[in-house]
């Protein structure tokens, strides 16, 4: 791993008595870095590059999902629903927020930051 990821704390695996609250992104974004980190086959910036690339795997599974659900693929007709399309994104969304945390111990800072920038680019120049 590079140097500026040696600042990463050795991963623990949850306790099995460990329940997050559903509530808590940032508390079940943790505990599910630590569980894959506690069990990866690959270390180091292999590891960060493939969880970074299991992202573009779920962004493929969202648009599967959106051609299922609108019946494009007419040797296989309507076979996801839109509940499955939110379903996918869900999963992207929860794979980007891991693969933030593997490169950063701060994701929750990081990410609330760069949301606020982009809320204040996108809403702050509008016009009333």
């Amino acid at each position: 791993m590079s140097d500026q990821h040696a600042e990463l704390a050795e991963p623990t695996a949850p306790a099995a008595s460990d329940s997050p609250d559903p509530d808590d992104l940032w508390q079940s974004i943790t505990l599910l870095h630590a569980w894959l980190e506690a069990d990866q086959p690959h270390g180091g910036q292999e590891g960060l590059l493939l969880r970074t690339l299991k992202l573009q795997e779920e962004v493929g599974e969202v648009a599967q999902a959106v051609i299922g659900a609108t019946g494009q693929n007419p040797r296989k007709g309507t076979t996801h629903t839109w509940d499955d399309v939110q379903s996918e994104l869900c999963d992207v969304v929860i794979t980007a927020l891991v693969a933030l945390r593997t490169l950063t111990p701060d994701a929750h800072a990081v990410f609330t930051t760069h949301l606020a920038g982009v809320t204040e680019r996108s809403l702050g120049s509008r016009r009333g």
